[in-house]
């Protein structure tokens, strides 16, 4: 009876353990299952992304082996020190692309066109020029040059940029190439022009500030010449020159002359013992007052100027 029990108590945890147990088998195939579908969808991705990879590589347009081409840059023609090409922001950039076709057939060249990329990244694009057509038939064992060009921004000054310069051609047979002739990095610089407008400024005001101690340091050395000169003696004439006329820049010798004309009329005269003094007052414009004695017998005359 006792036994009977027993497996009455056991029985019902025995049937949950095997469940549970199953359910635990089951739980892990599942999960095995998932982890193979999701390498094998991964495995798929990979090889979609290979196989794309590959189409677009097989699109792309290559350069054929019978054609060569160079460049040469024609404007500017200084490259900088580092080995990169410097180009002049906002000027013009010009170049030249040689053609050289090497094959048995003509070739006919298309297009020709340059862009600035993002120099860690060439497929980021920063700065898209003309693109040229041409439409020039190269025949073979023959060359062509072909010109272009272009004007970098001026926002781009002092920062590198990749430049791409691309020539689209073909054969008569209709299969289309594309060569990459320049693909390098270019460093964008600021040309420092002869003169603008600011230094054109300052090169005025230094002028005006030359001129200006000019002009003070010739009234400085005016005011100390005639510190040494100092005032000319003022000479009294009294009421000899009722015309207060300055008679000092006339040659005594004019002044004589004038005297002696004056002497022959006499207007009044005073006799002084032996001597007849006489005072003569001009009747010209001059009004020079004069004095003169002459003897009793006839002696030399004597002149007094007042």
């Amino acid at each position: 009876m006792k036994n009977i029990v027993v497996l009455a108590v056991l029985f019902p945890a025995l049937i949950l353990s095997i469940s549970n147990g199953s359910s635990f088998v089951a739980r892990a195939d599942d999960d095995d299952a998932d982890d193979e579908i999701v390498d094998v969808e991964g495995e798929a991705d990979e090889n979609a992304i290979t196989e794309e990879g590959g189409e677009d590589d097989e699109a792309q347009p290559r350069a054929s082996p019978d054609a060569d081409t160079t460049i040469l840059f024609t404007r500017p023609v200084v490259s900088g020190t580092s080995g990169n090409l410097e180009l002049p922001a906002g000027n013009l950039v010009e170049f030249l692309v040689g053609f050289t076709n090497k094959g048995s057939q003509d070739f006919v060249l298309e297009t020709l066109e340059a862009s600035f990329r993002y120099p860690m990244d060439f497929s980021f694009y920063i700065q898209n020029f003309s693109t040229i057509a041409y439409d020039r038939v190269v025949k073979p064992k023959h060359e062509a040059t072909l010109a272009y060009s272009f004007i970098p921004a001026e926002a781009f000054a002092g920062r590198p940029f990749g430049l791409n310069i691309n020539l689209s051609y073909r054969d008569l047979a209709g299969n289309v190439f594309q060569e990459a002739v320049y693909n390098e990095t270019v460093q964008i610089v600021e040309l420092e022009e002869g003169l603008d407008g600011e230094t054109f400024f300052l090169y005025v005001f230094m002028a005006a500030c030359v001129v200006l101690m000019l002009v003070v340091g010739q009234q400085f050395l005016y005011s100390l010449g005639r510190k040494r000169v100092g005032k000319k003696p003022v000479i009294e004439t009294g009421t000899s020159n009722p015309n207060d006329v300055d008679y000092d820049w006339l040659p005594k010798e004019t002044l004589n002359h004038i005297n002696k004309k004056v002497f022959r009329s006499a207007v009044h005269g005073q006799e002084t013992g032996k001597e007849i003094c006489r005072t003569v007052t001009v009747k010209n414009p001059l009004g020079i007052r004069v004095t003169y004695c002459k003897g009793a017998e006839g002696q030399e005359i004597q002149f007094k100027y007042q």
